[in-house]
């Protein structure tokens, strides 16, 4: 008895000297799963500056499936910064639709010297989304049934409506840019759901700009019973799902905005704070308002319509000064607009409304209707009337601004 009880007093110390393989894979387990959490520690806390620095010490390398690869003199405008959570691969920025065959080089930043961002920074981003909320001025093209005329008496009611609630002008032209920009997506709509397209793209842009926006019932009710809240409510998901949930766009009187407050700007650290006189803002914006009635102004960016607009009430260095944009990039734009600028001033500027509840220094961004079909007639035919008088004589590309004086013709023939 006490021989066997040595023997296995024995033979328990000798299996507790000898390893246990089960016990070391945990341990090992455990370590390099402490490494792992380390690593990624590490990986997390790296400073992007210094991954920057081996990405440009590694050199470029060549990626054939971007369009501006291959030697051209194209360039991405959306530059990527590599950051920690982010993949090599991942491409930041969505592709339009649209291919551009080359990126046009950005135009100058006109904006001031900013204390809270980069003033290159905020014109890129700028820039980036006007080349990302693309519109089509043949959209109506896809419907068949619709007429352009039909597209103005909407927008103009969708002015009216905004004047009776007291909201501002970026949520109609929000509201504009969802419209044209969910037809030019849709095909064979009918003219019966047109008004529940705007008043849907209406009620949309009131919950992203309004700080106070009408109730869901109100919209309903200026429709007098055309459509319900049920079918405001699902028209409001259809549209955004078409849209892709991409409601951020840069509108017209955004640009507008940007542009008479580089104009006017005096004090540099009040550059958020409106420094142009109302009159002057109101005037340029019901021109522009106008403008939007007809659907050739699709042509064009936005960017382009408000500095064109400016430059009807101003000069041409003044445009640029403020925009960046040559006499080239808005000279087309100008002369369409030329017919529309003519009826404004005939009408003369209305005065400043003020509103029951806005405050004075607010009263110019709140969206006011005026007689806008009446004049988008007057307008329409003053374009016909140009366009028959420019067909039985071509006027010069520069007319509307004189050449610098070096380039004066003069009366000498020139000699070769």
């Amino acid at each position: 008895m006490p021989r066997e009880s040595r023997e296995s007093r024995e033979s328990r110390e000798r299996d507790a000297k000898e390893p246990d393989p089960a016990k070391e894979d945990s341990g090992a387990d455990a370590s390099a799963h402490s490494r792992k959490r380390k690593a990624n520690v590490a990986v997390f806390l790296q400073d992007p500056d210094e991954e920057i620095d081996e990405i440009d010490r590694a050199g470029p390398s060549p990626r054939d499936d971007q369009p501006w690869a291959g030697g051209a003199a194209c360039e991405n405008p959306c530059a990527l910064i590599p950051t920690p959570d982010k993949d090599d691969n991942e491409r930041v920025y969505p592709t339009s639709a649209h291919k551009h065959p080359c990126a046009r080089p950005p135009r100058a930043s006109p904006l001031p010297l900013l204390n809270w961002a980069n003033r290159e920074e905020v014109w890129m981003i700028m820039l980036n989304k006007e080349m990302r909320y693309l519109h089509d001025q043949h959209l109506l093209q896809q419907h068949p049934l619709l007429q352009p005329r039909m597209r103005a008496i909407l927008l103009d009611w969708l002015m009216e409506v905004c004047e009776v609630y007291k909201l501002h002008r970026e949520t109609f032209y929000l509201a504009q840019d969802f419209f044209d920009r969910y037809m030019a997506s849709q095909h064979d709509i009918v003219k019966t759901l047109l008004q529940l397209v705007g008043i849907s793209a209406l009620f949309i842009a009131a919950k992203l700009e309004e700080i106070y926006p009408p109730k869901l019932h109100q919209f309903a009710y200026v429709t007098d019973g055309a459509c319900s809240v049920e079918d405001i409510l699902t028209m409001e998901l259809i549209i955004m799902k078409a849209l892709k949930w991409q409601l951020g766009p840069l509108t017209v009187v955004s640009w507008l905005n940007v542009y008479m407050q580089v104009a006017y700007l005096n004090d540099v650290y009040q550059v958020l704070l409106p420094q142009y006189p109302q009159d002057v803002f109101v005037q340029i914006a019901e021109l522009l308002d106008l403008c939007m009635l007809d659907v050739d102004c699709l042509e064009f960016p936005y960017g382009v319509l408000a500095a064109s607009a400016l430059y009807h009430f101003s000069c041409s260095e003044l445009t640029h000064k403020v925009s960046g944009l040559l006499w080239k990039d808005i000279e087309k734009c100008v002369k369409w607009m030329s017919p529309f600028a003519m009826v404004i001033r005939e009408t003369g500027s209305s005065k400043l409304k003020q509103f029951r509840g806005v405050p004075p220094e607010d009263a110019h961004n709140i969206q006011t209707h005026l007689s806008s079909l009446d004049l988008l007639d007057r307008a329409q035919a003053k374009k016909a009337i140009l366009s028959e008088q420019n067909r039985l004589s071509p006027l010069p590309s520069g007319l509307l601004t004189p050449p610098p004086s070096g380039k004066k013709q003069s009366g000498e023939p020139e000699t070769e």
